[in-house]
């Protein structure tokens, strides 16, 4: 060695084609999942406000954003239903001609198996209260009697053609009483992605709005702590004793060090949801003039893979694979 430094990290950053080359953490289409709207009894898709370039989506949009996310090579869609009606138990959400689950048999009926279509299978866009769950004589939210209505709602899904269900009540039980719901229906392909690590998030604001929420109060005392870590893996060894597939992270960017002691702890796919407040704070950033959007985007999807996340869903999935392509 000669002169001082004789270590230069600098020469692998010198040029596109070496950073390229010794990258450690890549981000492509096929581990991005798009979060879709689906509202019942509109012509028009309706913006979010809080959101900026998502929307709630008609059918006929829908089938269409369905259909671009196949061509775009991404990994899935997760639908979400807003009714036109809710009621206590969220019924809804198990109707097999409900918003939901119309919605899943029209992605299904457009991209076959070349997408992976999956439900998000919660009763709180479909509960009067907004609860995720049916509430008890004192108006709390009633497990046992919740986690019925779980598998009946997790049939209907794999019934409609969902290839994947995703419980995220973070109800206790939750992951196994779908599980044998699924199979005992013959639907023994049908994967679980298990909301595993589902904290209760200041973070979840605009989501709110894209599912005409009508929450009041907090979900406090099912969903996680945001200074509880140890639980994480406790509620993730659950899950997982309980068949689930795949276990997720949500949300992203507050709990990067969440997603790496789970990615440490298991051997199976782990996902992560980039959330609509984590979305909202970019482009609001970006719109006044803040921050490069088009760079924040990257970034911020390349920080939760790098975290050790398989896959991320994230409303920027559809815009993140043009931005790929561009640099590529």
């Amino acid at each position: 060695m000669t002169g001082f430094p004789g270590v230069r990290p600098r020469r692998l950053r010198s040029s596109a084609a070496i950073r390229k080359l010794v990258s450690e953490t890549t981000l492509e289409p096929r581990q991005l999942i798009l979060p879709m709207f689906v509202r019942e009894g509109i012509d028009e898709p309706i913006p979010i406000s809080s959101m900026p370039g998502v929307c709630q989506h008609t059918r006929d949009t829908a089938r269409k954003a369905v259909a671009e996310a196949a061509q775009l090579g991404l990994g899935g869609v997760m639908l979400f239903g807003v009714p036109a009606e809710k009621d206590e138990t969220g019924s809804g959400g198990i109707d097999p001609d409900g918003i939901l689950n119309v919605a899943i048999r029209d992605a299904v009926s457009e991209v076959g198996d070349d997408l992976l279509v999956m439900g998000d299978l919660c009763l709180d866009e479909f509960t009067s209260h907004g609860h995720c769950g049916v509430l008890d004589s004192e108006g709390r939210v009633d497990n046992d009697a919740t986690l019925k209505l779980y598998a009946e709602m997790g049939v209907a899904q794999a019934s409609a053609g969902a290839h994947v269900v995703g419980p995220s009540g973070m109800m206790d039980g939750q992951v196994g009483v779908v599980r044998t719901a699924l199979d005992g229906a013959g639907y023994l392909d049908t994967v679980i992605l298990a909301y595993s690590v589902k904290y209760a998030s200041a973070f979840f604001g605009p989501f709110r709005e894209a599912v005409g929420s009508s929450l009041q109060g907090d979900r406090k005392t099912y969903q996680q702590d945001p200074g509880n870590a140890r639980e994480a893996i406790r509620e993730v060894d659950l899950d997982l004793a309980e068949g689930a597939d795949i276990v997720m992270v949500k949300p992203a960017l507050a709990y990067l060090d969440i997603i790496r002691q789970v990615r440490d702890h298991v051997d199976v796919p782990v996902a992560a949801y980039n959330i609509s407040g984590e979305y909202a704070m970019v482009e609001a950033a970006a719109a006044n003039g803040w921050i490069d959007r088009e760079k924040a985007i990257l970034e911020t999807l390349l920080s939760i893979r790098r975290a050790g996340a398989d896959q991320i869903l994230t409303y920027w999935a559809a815009e993140a694979v043009a931005l790929l392509d561009a640099r590529r």
